[in-house]
């Protein structure tokens, strides 16, 4: 069950009707072209595509920018009294809306990562289960599948017949991972073969094919950003402020956006700072080595992963918005 609420231009009620999820699409395809305001939640980018379909203006808004505008107690009319009243904020962010392919290429990146996230319980399991029985391995998972066949083989070694039994399903299981994760990694090198803005993104120094695929997602349309600080605040990357009486005070990053795509776009910059490490020119940018190499010295490695991030995302802005190619800096 969901509640409708209307409100005209003077902000009256002129609608209030409870409809049932099969009654929604019916709904809207039977409503004069309006504006419609929903909270950013579970399945919300599905009806957004359902409800734009019908020719209204669908809008998503934060759960804690709805907060501040309810009334009273929690309920579903008082929640849609207040979704009401903060879409027609001038001010307001909005959630950018997905297409239907962006949204495909999110779901492949969380399989991917879901994936991922088994191989690595599954190894530190095996790592576990041998630890206990006096076999130590180094940590990485390339050490686990080198090893792990010749252990299981090795008579020697005190395994009981149970441990090797399940040690060697534990192995097939890594196995299957490992084809599961290269078919995700396929898929989304042929997406962006497919696509120009993708392969332009790839020439920015720490960006590769994951990064690049799921920018061109949470981008949505670069038009909904004014600029690429403010792409970089909706991915958690400007520091939070706790400022007043005009005394500036900042703090860490804010967090907020995709924790994922945060970690990858951190990642890459990290990767940049490797690279530099073994080469001060790796990739012919003066400029910007000497910019990280000054902001190392005066604020370590780790944040300079991050200001690097933050400058990587507001370049991919500029690119995505402009259709521009990557230039290096003087």
């Amino acid at each position: 069950m969901t509640q409708r609420d209307g409100v005209d231009s003077q902000g009256r009620t002129v609608l209030r009707k409870t409809l049932k999820r099969a009654q929604v699409a019916d709904f809207f395809s039977n409503l004069p072209h309006c504006l419609v305001g929903m909270e950013a939640c579970a399945s919300s980018t599905y009806w957004a595509r359902v409800i734009e379909s019908c020719g209204h203006t669908a809008k998503r808004i934060h759960p804690k920018f709805v907060k501040p505008y309810l009334m009273a107690e929690k309920n579903d009319p008082n929640d849609a009294e207040a979704i009401c009243e903060a879409v027609q904020r001038p001010r307001m962010r909005f959630v950018p809306n997905k297409t239907q392919e962006q949204a495909d290429i999110q779901a492949i990146h969380r399989v991917r990562r879901s994936f991922v996230q088994a191989r690595t319980a599954a190894i530190n399991q095996v790592r576990g289960l041998l630890a206990e029985n006096g076999i130590i391995l180094k940590q990485g998972a390339c050490h686990v599948r080198f090893h792990l066949p010749s252990i299981i083989d090795d008579h020697e070694n005190g395994l009981s017949g149970t441990m090797r039994q399940l040690l060697r399903s534990q192995y097939e299981n890594i196995t299957f991972l490992d084809a599961r994760i290269a078919e995700q990694n396929k898929v989304l090198k042929d997406i962006v073969k497919e696509h120009e803005a993708c392969r332009r993104l790839m020439q920015i120094p720490g960006v590769g094919v994951l990064t690049a695929s799921i920018l061109l997602t949470v981008a949505g349309t670069v038009q909904d950003f004014k600029n690429g600080r403010e792409f970089a605040a909706y991915l958690g990357l400007v520091p939070r402020q706790h400022s007043t009486g005009g005394k500036r005070r900042l703090l860490g990053i804010s967090k907020r956006g995709d924790s994922y795509v945060r970690t990858l776009l951190i990642h890459g910059g990290r990767a940049v700072l490797r690279a530099m490490k073994m080469d001060r020119e790796p990739l012919g940018d003066g400029a910007r080595n000497a910019w990280l190499v000054s902001l190392i010295d005066r604020r370590g490695h780790n944040r300079a992963s991050v200001a690097l991030a933050n400058r990587t995302a507001r370049i991919a802005w500029s690119m995505l918005a402009h259709g521009t190619e990557y230039a290096k800096a003087a």
